[in-house]
């Protein structure tokens, strides 16, 4: 089957590392489901792995991909759940969680294998595209505002960095729930785009804001971290899920956040359950995932740099 795939480590250049062509057919073992994938969208995952971050050399080949919406043998038309080993479901009982792409072959293919209990069914009011966008990025999203957050209708939210998957799918969640949304960015186009998905306000990297914060989501990393920081009220809630620009900032504001009783909260995906209410979230609230561009499968190295350059806003979806 024709899959993209991680044949080396490149650190410097991990589109170097990336391969296009014939991987085996995936293995329909025991409590296990193949799903035709329809569409699968990219993440930085992606190209972490191509690095060699969270993925062992004698785990190559390794076909990329966390994301896919798809059919199952039965003809239904499902999303998939990418964290294998999250509660036991179809592996060990004591096999450490997984995403897709890390120990078992990933998405970014005609076909991928994984437990059943991950399999769940994708809202028909979603197109394949849009389905795929949900169980990376969007489920990130949903579990940094709706269960890491502690925030409510009403409350303001910082989301740093407009236009990445997980900052996108926050602006359209936290607006579609009542929540005050404001953003930053350094490009004007993608400040302006945020507004019109929903967002409050918009700002320049770095710029005071013009009141504090009940709540940041921070997915940038060191070049933010002290601005998010300082835009929070006492009491506030820094939620964490990703650091693109590095992990160690200039200043880690240490007075600031026990004088002010600040909260920093680690957020990584979210449950099966989540991506469920996610779901059907979506579908009650006519929500549909930003998608920057759709590419055919064989198109995919044109995808990956477009992440790789930071060019996109929202997800970028592959289509087999």
């Amino acid at each position: 089957m024709f899959a993209a795939y991680a044949a080396r480590f490149d650190r410097d250049q991990p589109l170097n590392a990336l391969e296009l062509g014939d991987r085996p057919e995936p293995e329909a073992r025991t409590d296990w489901a193949v799903v035709d994938v329809r569409a699968a969208s990219l993440n930085h995952h992606d190209l972490w792995s191509l690095r060699g971050v969270g993925l062992a050399a004698e785990a190559l080949p390794m076909t990329l991909g966390c994301d896919a919406a798809g059919v199952d043998e039965d003809g239904n038309e499902v999303l998939v759940y990418s964290v294998i080993g999250a509660t036991g479901h179809g592996v060990g009982p004591t096999e450490r969680r997984t995403l897709l792409s890390e120990k078992y072959q990933g998405t970014l293919a005609e076909r991928v294998a994984v437990p059943r209990w991950n399999v769940l069914p994708k809202p028909k009011e979603l197109s394949f595209e849009e389905a795929a966008c949900l169980p990376t990025a969007w489920l990130t999203a949903y579990r940094m505002l709706f269960t890491n957050a502690g925030v409510r209708p009403g409350d303001s939210v910082l989301v740093q960095g407009a236009g990445g998957g997980v900052a996108t799918a926050a602006v359209v969640l936290g607006a579609a729930a009542g929540l005050r949304m404001l953003v930053t960015s350094r490009d004007a186009a993608k400040r302006e785009r945020a507004v019109a998905l929903g967002a409050e306000a918009a700002f320049e990297s770095g710029a005071r804001l013009p009141r504090r914060v009940d709540a940041v989501l921070e997915t940038v990393g060191a070049a933010t971290w002290s601005h998010s920081v300082k835009s929070l009220r006492p009491g506030g809630t820094l939620v964490i899920s990703g650091a693109t620009s590095g992990q160690a900032p200039p200043s880690a504001e240490l007075n600031r956040i026990f004088f002010l009783e600040l909260k920093v909260v680690g957020s990584t995906m979210g449950s099966r359950e989540e991506l469920a209410s996610l779901a059907s979230f979506c579908a009650a609230k006519g929500i549909r995932p930003v998608i920057d561009t759709v590419l055919p499968l064989d198109r995919a190295r044109e995808g990956f740099a477009r992440m790789a350059a930071g060019e996109q806003f929202g997800k970028i979806v592959l289509t087999m």
